[in-house]
């Protein structure tokens, strides 16, 4: 069994985009939280490809890969993925879970395909460095499924932790480890709170219309973009002199400059929760992700965080706790294509208490 976490993003979302970084050259900091996705693998005795998406509540066995249409299949990143790495010709059983549904702006579809990469690799025993993973992953989601995506995604999921992430001109990228005290780093964590705001977004269009603006280098939208990269360098400078207080204002300023490239990275409802969370004491905050609705994140000092919590619970909104994730994508169970049932018995109710809205169905 394979995990591989989401992340959150304090700053650069946006320059991780090749229409910016490879004019300009890109950066971001994030950090990999413990919310996962999932997969297991295990042999099959006929020659049969099968996926099984608990989240997606779908299951599609495939026994020709090279004639299966990625535009036909909402298992489109598996099945790009089985291709991309050749297993034409081999059979098993791929199970597939999430902590986080799609279009939440925590990174889950970067996430999911870095992780059918590590468990394919694992299981096939073909070591990839972390880098490669990362960029495999780009390539299938930018090149292969034609999704306007930048980079920062893939590389958090694959390394995991707190890092500062430099994208380059000529498309090679350089992952930076934030090092913290652990006092200090269970402190920022406590600071920072996840509230969903109702609404899952279509990052897809957001992202594109980002790169089209970025892309036309109009001045206001490449002055915002060089801004939220300034903001990148001086959340990972704060960060690394263990100065956390200012990353709550940081995170504000980005906020400002982030909702000047698109109309849809805010709307009425997000803007009225962020200022409602700033009259009760957070010092700032961002949408997750693109933008346009998914996860509210907040720096809130912990004395804020109950009148917080409060004026949200009265709006609705629910908060989700979270810690840090320093692993990246790993492997949890070393098995690779067990035989048995009594395994996969095992597996399986352990998918089915994680996410209760599953119901089991008859495999082939």
């Amino acid at each position: 069994m394979v995990r591989s976490p989401v992340r959150i993003s304090f700053a650069g979302g946006g320059t991780d985009l090749p229409s910016y970084y490879e004019r300009h050259g890109g950066c971001v900091v994030s950090t990999t939280i413990n919310r996962y996705t999932y997969s297991v693998i295990q042999k099959r005795r006929d020659s049969r490809i099968q996926v099984i998406s608990s989240d997606l509540r779908v299951s599609e066995t495939w026994e020709d890969l090279a004639g299966m249409d990625l535009s036909r299949t909402s298992l489109e990143i598996p099945l790009a993925v089985l291709k991309q790495m050749g297993c034409g010709g081999l059979a098993f059983d791929m199970f597939m879970s999430s902590e986080i549904p799609p279009g939440t702006g925590l990174g889950s579809s970067a996430s999911v395909c870095v992780n059918v990469i590590k468990a394919l690799s694992t299981c096939l025993r073909r070591p990839m460095s972390k880098y490669a993973q990362a960029e495999l992953a780009f390539h299938v989601a930018r090149n292969v499924l034609k999704k306007p995506v930048g980079k920062q995604d893939e590389y958090a999921s694959t390394f995991g932790g707190l890092n500062r992430i430099e994208f380059f001109a000529d498309g090679s990228a350089k992952v930076t480890p934030i090092q913290m005290d652990h006092d200090l780093a269970r402190e920022f964590e406590s600071r920072l709170m996840l509230f969903f705001t109702g609404s899952s977004h279509d990052s897809w269009r957001i992202l594109k219309e980002q790169e089209t603006v970025s892309s036309s280098r109009e001045p206001e939208a490449t002055s915002a973009l060089h801004r939220i990269r300034d903001l990148a360098d001086e959340v990972s400078c704060a960060l690394a002199k263990s100065d956390i207080h200012c990353v709550g204002e940081l995170l504000h300023h980005g906020w400002e400059s982030k909702r000047k490239l698109s109309a849809h990275i805010t709307s009425s409802r997000i803007d009225d929760l962020y200022r409602l969370a700033r009259s009760r004491g957070a010092a700032g905050g961002k949408i997750t992700g693109a933008g346009g609705g998914g996860f509210l994140l907040l720096y809130c000092e912990q004395k804020h965080q109950p009148a917080v919590r409060e004026a949200f619970a009265r709006e609705g909104v629910a908060e989700m706790s979270f810690l840090f994730d320093r692993q990246g994508s790993s492997v949890v169970v070393n098995d690779p294509f067990i035989d048995g049932d009594e395994h996969c018995g095992k597996r399986w109710t352990f998918y089915s208490r994680r996410n209760p809205a599953f119901q089991a169905q008859d495999v082939q």
